[in-house]
């Protein structure tokens, strides 16, 4: 089976085949920078991500692009607002996301261009799109002439004439078509500006994203990521300044993921309505929000909800406890078609795990299959079965979960490896401790424990514990 994607160009899916073979060219849009970045953006990070992690497991060399708009009328607002430069508010919040992306297990793109530091190449492209008669100055602004493209429309579906009869945008009567859009704009007294043949001013939003599109990845792309939010008219406008400038395809598949809804609405700045990444990892691991994606489709809505997430810490622990070592009891007594079903249940599983993520990026139905391994491999466990069948399921299941990007063990800092060394010489104390008959004392070891978010969980076999 070939990978297959559902691209929002067509409305379908198609064969992935690349412009240039073992090699994917990836552009995403990022975040307007003006405010703290919301679990919405981090939603999308991740699904590029898996798809990038994805892509790079399949064995092609994934050049991924992710851009900062950091001159906008929203942050050229808030800079004023905050009494602050529009350009070092938008530095601090780019700084930040970038953290955040580390928080989240989200793999560097290669290169995180900015509408700032792309100023030549943006007037460059208005240039040539002048010369070509796509695009006019009126005032110090430059517009695209959309009723000279005659695709407009193509990505979401729309029709140029229905547009403009049902058209409610501000009327500017220098303009020559009211759905033509800003490619440049005039300064106006105390916003960022910068010298242009048109005089000084800033780049319209849509313009951004092509000019770092031709910069860093070339007239033509294999993906075009983003919100679903960006279909119309960003995305829509990036094409019509593309193709036109360039008179090629500009990407092969457009690809969209749903959005995050808290009681039932969108997520958004504008709607107030907003859970900050930063707030959500004070009480949350990155990996849980992680999980809670994967566990849905792409291109659907997310629902947030308590449930929801208690459902994927409780599916992520369940996850690492299955590959927990081997006690000392263990691994002895399990006969040897028992090993060879359980490699078998392995091998399978990887197989249906790459099945799935071929149809799309089915990303639940890959993680159906990690959950059938796991309770393989705790069935085996339970039968005995040796040490280097266990060993290499969980292996196996290990390799699946970082396709996935989901981190096998609790990130230092957040409980993870630096506590476990400390968490086994409290287990050790506790077991003198009930040894020796003092209950109480043993007992406030586990209470303690317990407070902090570890499980004690004792058996025949000895302690093991977990974290909550």
């Amino acid at each position: 089976m070939s990978l297959k994607v559902f691209n929002t160009l067509t409305h379908q899916k198609e064969d992935f085949a690349t412009l240039e073979p073992g090699v994917v060219r990836m552009y995403v849009c990022g975040p307007t920078v003006y405010d703290k970045a919301h679990i919405g953006h981090a939603m999308s990070a991740i699904v590029f991500d898996i798809i990038h992690r994805y892509l790079q497991f399949r064995g092609y060399e994934v050049r991924h692009v992710m851009n900062y708009t950091d001159v906008d009328d929203k942050i050229i607002r808030r800079a004023n607002q905050m009494s602050i430069e529009p350009i070092k508010l938008a530095e601090q919040y780019i700084d930040e996301f970038g953290h955040h992306l580390r928080d989240l297990n989200v793999l560097p793109a290669s290169v995180y261009p900015r509408a700032t530091q792309e100023i030549g190449q943006i007037v460059k492209m208005i240039e040539g799109l002048g010369e070509s008669g796509y695009a006019y100055a009126v005032d110090g602004d430059v517009y695209f002439r959309v009723a000279r493209d005659n695709d407009y429309g193509q990505l979401s579906g729309r029709k140029l004439e229905d547009m403009q009869a049902g058209a409610r945008i501000e009327v500017d009567e220098r303009k020559e078509n009211p759905l033509d859009f800003a490619l440049w704009k005039s300064a106006k007294p105390g916003e960022p500006a910068w010298d242009s043949p048109w005089g000084p001013g800033r780049p319209g939003w849509h313009i951004e994203c092509s000019a770092m599109n031709l910069h860093h990845l070339g007239e033509q792309i294999d993906i075009h990521g983003g919100g679903n939010d960006l279909v119309f008219p960003h995305h829509e406008n990036e094409i019509a300044q593309t193709e036109s400038l360039t008179g090629k395809q500009f990407a092969r598949y457009w690809i969209h993921n749903g959005m995050l809804q808290l009681s039932g609405e969108k997520m958004s700045k504008s709607l107030g309505n907003l859970i900050s990444i930063q707030d959500f990892l004070q009480a949350h691991e990155a990996d849980v929000f992680r999980l809670m994606i994967i566990n849905s489709s792409y291109r659907n809505p997310l629902t947030y909800s308590p449930d929801v997430v208690s459902q994927a810490e409780k599916g992520l622990e369940r996850l690492r406890t299955a590959l927990r070592p081997l006690s000392e009891s263990e691994g002895k007594g399990s006969s040897p078609e028992a090993e060879a079903k359980l490699n078998q249940q392995a091998e399978a599983a990887r197989q249906d795990f790459i099945n799935a993520m071929d149809d799309d990026f089915n990303t639940a139905g890959a993680l159906g299959q990690l959950f059938d391994l796991v309770r393989a491999l705790n069935l085996a466990r339970d039968s005995g079965a040796s040490a280097a069948s266990i060993q290499f399921a969980q292996a196996v299941l290990r390799e699946l979960m970082e396709v996935l990007g989901l981190r096998p063990e609790r990130p230092a800092g957040e409980g993870g490896a630096q506590a476990a060394p400390f968490i086994d010489l409290l287990i050790q104390i506790r077991r003198e401790l009930r040894s020796q008959k003092l209950w109480g004392m043993a007992d406030s070891v586990r209470n303690r424990l317990s407070e902090l978010g570890v499980v004690l969980e004792d058996s025949k076999d000895g302690t093991s514990w977990k974290w909550k």
